[in-house]
Formats: C-alpha cells, structure tokens, sequence
C-alpha cells in the first residue's frame, strides 16, 4: 500500500510519501516547505493572509506530487498554529479546496503519539525512552518502551519564543535569560507530568535537533543518513547553543547545514533543546529523523 503523510506545523509543512507493508515503511519522497504557517499567532492569535498563502502554494505542489504517485491514502495533520488561531476555520477551508479533504487539527497528546511511533520505529536503544519533538509553537514530551505511557505537550517552539523574546539580531543576554526561564518552568512541568527523569534513553525529533546535532558533528553539509540515530553529548549541544544564540541571522544563514527557513528561529529552538537536556539530567541525545511525519504514515497503513 502506498500511502501520503502530511504534517502541517507552525514552521513547516512537510510530505512523505511511502510504501507501507509490515509495519514498515519505505520512502519514495520526503519533501519539506519553510512556511511559517504560524506566523504572529502568539501575538494576533490569527493566521495571517500572507501565511495562509505561503501555506497554500506549498500544499498544491504536494497534491500534485500525491496525484502523480498514485497514492492509495492521504492524512493530513495540522498541530499548534492550527489549534491556536482564532481563523483556523479559513485554514481548513483552504486546505479542503486544495487537497479535496479536510486536515485534522490533532490535539497535544495525538501529536505526542503520532511522534513516538515514528521515532521508536527502527530505533535500537535501551528503554524506556523520553522524546521531546520540538516544533514552532509546541514542544511534545512522550515516555514509554513499547508503547507510550505518558504524554504531554507544551506551548514552547523556536517560532513562538523568538517571536516573544528573542527580538533583537543577536539577541541580548537579558531576552536569553527571560526565555530560558519560561523555557525552564515548562520543561519542569513536562518531566513531572510524564514522568521524564527516569528515562533510559532521551531521543529528539525535528528540524530543531537535527540541525542542532548536524552543527555539533561538525558536518560540511546536511546529511540525514549521518544524522539519524547520531548520539549527541549535552556539552556539545550547550555549546552549538550559545554559539547560535551570539550570531545575527546572517551568520547562521551562512553555515552550510542551515535551511534559510529555519536561520531566524533557531536559536530559540538551541535554547529549548538545551535546557530539556539539562532539566532532565541526561548526558546524551539521540537525535531522530524520523518523527510524525513517520507517526501518521504508520497510521494509515
């Protein structure tokens, strides 16, 4: 069975498309657009026209794709921008137009489910795990070993603390420490929720991480075959961190892993990522490109 997977976040929205047989999926294509769907919703607390439109272009780019894979099931799902706008009724609309089928606006905890199914898919470490997914707005915290058993999600993301704190190019040491406690107080709250101290193994998801732990190996260029399942240490990360958050924008877009789409934010991301590790006393990260985007493949197959 080939199926579609769409994930429609507050940063990005991305396609799969695989071959699903077993359990088990195989790419046929991935594909990835910075859209800023969520965009000044922290402030506004709408989607702006501008976003909806980026968001648009995009998603008939990937209907066309599904049309000519000959696709045997799609699933499209929206997360925190969507959850959050006043407008997402627009939002829906547009995507019914475009892809002749509604998104589903996934609760916290669908989204937390949906990425641990696809990060534990093909992972080979000791349980029971902790997986944080961070996106633009939200942040994901899931525990379990076979299955999940507690999950949580927060309202922290790169596009959502960048957009709060993080105001000047580079930032200032005072907006750091005023996101780092906010920051710090919703990752305390997750990891008594789930509970996240004991875990065994600590794995991250998304554009976040990856690009995060691509800069910690040192990388010449982005490489997803050598950063997945890459193991990360907390000193190599803190220091990618600080060095992210002491660079304007310019700088970042001229490292030579860095998407343009993700140069402005990840800093605030760095800094998310950061201060989970801490927080939750773990040494190692293992990073993982296989998130919910996976998750819903999985689902539908």
């Amino acid at each position: 069975m080939r199926v579609a997977a769409i994930d429609c976040g507050t940063n990005s929205i991305r396609l799969l498309i695989a071959d699903a047989a077993g359990g088990r999926l195989t790419d046929v294509v991935r594909r990835m657009e910075i859209v800023r769907l969520g965009e000044g919703v922290d402030r506004t607390g709408r989607l702006s026209d501008a976003a909806l439109e980026r968001t648009r272009k995009a998603l008939i780019a990937y209907a066309a794709e599904i049309e000519s894979r000959n696709v045997d099931r799609v699933r499209m799902c929206a997360t925190s921008a969507s959850r959050d706008a006043s407008n997402a009724a627009d939002f829906r609309a547009m995507v019914r137009e475009v892809l002749g089928a509604d998104p589903e606006v996934i609760t916290g905890d669908e989204e937390a489910r949906l990425s641990f199914t696809g990060a534990v898919t093909g992972l080979s470490a000791e349980p029971p795990y902790l997986i944080f997914d961070i996106g633009g707005g939200s942040t994901e915290f899931v525990t379990g070993s076979t299955g999940v058993e507690h999950a949580i999600s927060m309202d922290i993301g790169c596009v959502r603390m960048t957009e709060r704190y993080l105001h000047d190019d580079p930032p200032t040491g005072a907006q750091i420490e005023a996101a780092t406690r906010d920051i710090a107080a919703a990752v305390d709250t997750a990891l008594a929720a789930v509970p996240g101290r004991s875990a065994s193994t600590l794995v991250g998801l998304a554009g976040t991480v990856t690009t995060v732990t691509a800069l910690a190996l040192g990388l010449p260029e982005y490489d997803s075959e050598r950063i997945h399942h890459a193991r990360v240490s907390h000193d190599s990360v803190a220091k990618v961190a600080d060095d992210l958050l002491a660079m304007t924008v310019a700088s970042r877009l001229a490292l030579p892993v860095m998407h343009p789409g993700r140069a402005d934010v990840i800093g605030g991301g760095a800094l998310i990522l950061r201060i989970i590790m801490e927080r939750a006393g773990q040494e190692f990260l293992i990073a993982s490109e296989h998130d919910i985007l996976d998750g819903i493949a999985v689902s539908i197959s």
